[in-house]
């Protein structure tokens, strides 16, 4: 992968001398304080304007809607009993679901803790790389718990639920990556986030079921979602850099842009920019893997179509890789935005799973792309995203992931996998029945790709699979062969 300036996920194998990072260790140790403070105050602000007021709800009714009602009654009675040693009010629904998130960010920080320990000690490539990418979403999860407190205080529900979604997409995203002989005595740490997680999407669903079943719809008049916001809807519509748009930077492999390598631009970026971030990447070919982390918000990458830049990676699951830091390009920080790219993974299909594209960013846009690879093509791992005008190849799963997704006007063309493979588009990946997630591929076309033509009749593609539990995937107005 190209070089990153951020830390890396987890501390340095024992064997590997460095000075104890005392100021590091001391930062840390104020921002989980912070953040916990920050939720306190929220807590108790809801607190004391809403108790005397809102009406109450029996709590038993608050795990009406859990797939696991047992353990959801844990989790809440726990909440309840919390705040009842600290006032002798009685709580309504959204203090006891603010101190089940509180209780989860408290557990999110114990389980990185025994998981870092754990990867200290481990000696399986494999298991440290697959502990890696857990520390890596357990960071993402509290992250988006902070956001959901926040949401749930201002009565947000529905930007509440998207979040607490993703939080435990990110959980079972984590064990479903562990194998071998220590993956059981890791996924107990675990087992606590995912109940906790299932818990809170219950009792939100409880509190307003009728705002959360909202739908947006899409018309020619509004072609984006209403989280497009008109100035980057001005964006998307450009032809191209220059006919009503400007870059901030531009990266060209031949030198003559301010950067040589997609990975140098998304750097510059500013941490948490504020205002849409314009990378402009020239025609090319660009062999590296790229990661939009999750401070770098707002980041747009153009290039000069999806036919002239490229970039490629060939990472997968066969040569070591973990099906999650596959990918090519990987984005986690909201609203990012592709356009006129080509991205690309070229294992091929007896590499098995190699990501081209992963998106856990929300209210992402990926327009007027091409999305090339074999196995697991598409990772729409979690949250809101939105394709248009966009081309997605692959064979297995090639559309796979847990986010609330439209794809819209896109051709998904399949190509011909190993000879004892099946052609699957969809895979969708929702483990729980309150996630308001989902794969929508709205007036695409789905085609056989010249490599499967001739073979056509003896190679089956199917539209999906119920990969999860409650697997949820919706075609509408589909024009195929």
């Amino acid at each position: 992968m190209a070089p990153s300036t951020q830390d890396p996920l987890l501390p340095p194998h024992p064997s590997i001398k460095k000075p104890f990072p005392y100021s590091k260790t001391i930062f840390l140790l104020l921002l989980s304080v912070a953040s916990l403070i920050s939720l306190a105050a929220l807590f108790f602000s809801y607190k004391h304007t809403t108790s005397t007021t809102a009406p109450t709800v029996n709590f038993s009714h608050l795990c009406s809607r859990s797939p696991d009602q047992a353990s959801c009654n844990v989790v809440v009675s726990n909440a309840v009993a919390a705040l009842s040693a600290q006032s002798k009010t009685r709580p309504v629904p959204a203090q006891v679901l603010l101190t089940i998130i509180q209780q989860s960010i408290r557990e999110i920080d114990a389980t990185v803790s025994e998981l870092t320990t754990i990867h200290r000690s481990a000696n399986d490539r494999r298991l440290r790389s697959s502990l890696a990418d857990c520390v890596h979403l357990m960071g993402l999860s509290r992250d988006r718990l902070v956001d959901s407190a926040a949401a749930v205080s201002c009565g947000a529900h529905t930007d509440a639920q998207t979040w607490l979604s993703a939080a435990l997409t990110n959980h079972v995203t984590c064990s479903d990556g562990l194998d071998g002989p220590l993956s059981r005595s890791v996924k107990v740490y675990l087992e606590p986030l995912t109940e906790s997680a299932s818990a809170s999407l219950a009792v939100i669903t409880t509190m307003n079921p009728h705002e959360l079943d909202k739908v947006t719809r899409l018309t020619r008049k509004i072609p984006f979602p209403e989280w497009v916001t008109a100035r980057d809807r001005k964006l998307l519509e450009a032809a191209s850099v220059g006919s009503g748009m400007t870059a901030n930077v531009t990266v060209a492999a031949d030198g003559s842009g301010d950067f040589g390598t997609v990975q140098e631009a998304v750097n510059s970026a500013p941490n948490k920019g504020k205002a849409r971030y314009v990378i402009y990447v020239k025609a090319g070919t660009y062999k590296e893997n790229v990661a939009v982390g999750k401070s770098k918000t707002n980041v747009m990458i153009v290039g000069d179509g999806m036919n002239s830049t490229v970039i490629t990676g060939s990472l997968n699951v066969v040569d070591g890789s973990t099906t999650f830091n596959s990918a090519t390009l990987a984005a986690v920080a909201d609203g990012f935005i592709l356009q006129d790219i080509c991205v690309e993974n070229t294992a091929g299909p007896e590499k098995h799973q190699a990501v081209a594209l992963r998106v856990g960013a929300d209210r992402s846009v990926i327009n007027r792309c091409r999305v090339d690879g074999y196995q697991d093509t598409l990772y729409a791992h979690s949250l809101r995203q939105f394709y248009r005008d966009s081309l997605i190849s692959g064979t297995v799963d090639f559309i796979f992931g847990n986010a609330a997704v439209v794809i819209q006007n896109c051709d998904i063309v399949a190509r011909l996998p190993l000879s004892n493979q099946k052609n699957t588009i969809t895979a969708q990946g929702r483990t729980d029945p309150n996630q308001n997630t989902a794969t929508s591929i709205q007036s695409c076309k789905v085609v056989p790709g010249a490599d499967l033509v001739p073979a056509e009749s003896a190679t089956p593609t199917f539209l999906g699979r119920p990969w999860k539990q409650y697997s949820r995937t919706v075609f509408i107005a589909i024009v195929h062969r």
